[in-house]
């Protein structure tokens, strides 16, 4: 079975009851990239977003950020 990486924003937006564009104010990165992210339409993961995000919420275990899930094929 394959897997895919998943992004959590949504879990990580309700942990810190912030919103989307207060992310992407806290981060730097665009409203639309968290967009994609949030909604596991990006093909690739740009880890310096993962790094800004952890830096932003002040995560210290990426595995807050990132899961590892069955891909349903």
């Amino acid at each position: 079975m394959e897997k895919k990486v998943i992004i959590k924003i949504d879990e990580l937006l309700r942990k810190h009851d912030i919103s989307l564009r207060e992310l992407s104010r806290l981060s730097d990165i665009r409203h639309a990239a968290l967009s994609e992210l949030s909604n596991q339409k990006r093909e690739s993961i740009n880890f310096r977003h993962v790094e800004k995000i952890a830096e932003a919420l002040k995560i210290e275990d990426i595995r807050e950020i990132i899961d590892l899930e069955d891909s349903p094929d």
